[in-house]
């Protein structure tokens, strides 16, 4: 297991950066089309781009914010508990978490082939939608196996609890 961490520490670091990076082209492109609409020079396209870029963000970020526990939680009652029913409590959320992100996972791979079969574009740029969404669908595949292995993890914790 600890080699498959690794591996997937290293994965969701590129896939980081990439989101970092895509996070910045959005910002520039929004500064420069700004600067560009007040002398009547806009960029072409900066609203599907930067929704493009915006969908790669949140693919790319959501496994790095997953393992670093980046998110918003609410766990005001949760923390007046043991930890042992902290932790069951952790893996009963994490795995309904799981089963959400599985199925919404699959049916992102299904809707990206689906309009890559019937040639889905943009509206301005006329860009193959389905790459983003393939895309987005990787980052959500990549989330899972993040929401597994900190099962795996707490199920680990919680089996040391029951040793002592």
């Amino acid at each position: 297991m600890n080699t498959f961490s690794k591996m997937l520490d290293k994965f969701s670091g590129l896939l980081k950066i990439i989101g970092a990076t895509g996070l910045t082209i959005m910002m520039l492109l929004t500064v420069v089309d700004v600067v560009g609409r007040l002398f009547k020079q806009p960029i072409f396209g900066s609203v599907e781009l930067i929704g493009f870029l915006a969908t790669i963000v949140v693919a790319t970020a959501l496994p790095y914010t997953y393992k670093v526990d980046g998110h918003v939680g609410v766990e005001i009652l949760v923390r007046l508990l043991s930890k042992k029913t902290q932790l069951v409590i952790d893996i009963f959320t994490r795995t309904l978490s799981l089963g959400l992100f599985c199925l919404v996972t699959w049916q992102m791979f299904l809707y990206a082939k689906d309009i890559h079969e019937t040639g889905e574009v943009s509206m301005n740029l006329e860009f193959p939608i389905y790459y983003i969404v393939y895309l987005l669908a990787f980052g959500l595949l990549i989330f899972s196996v993040t929401i597994i292995e900190t099962i795996f993890k707490n199920i680990q914790q919680l089996k040391e609890l029951k040793t002592k």
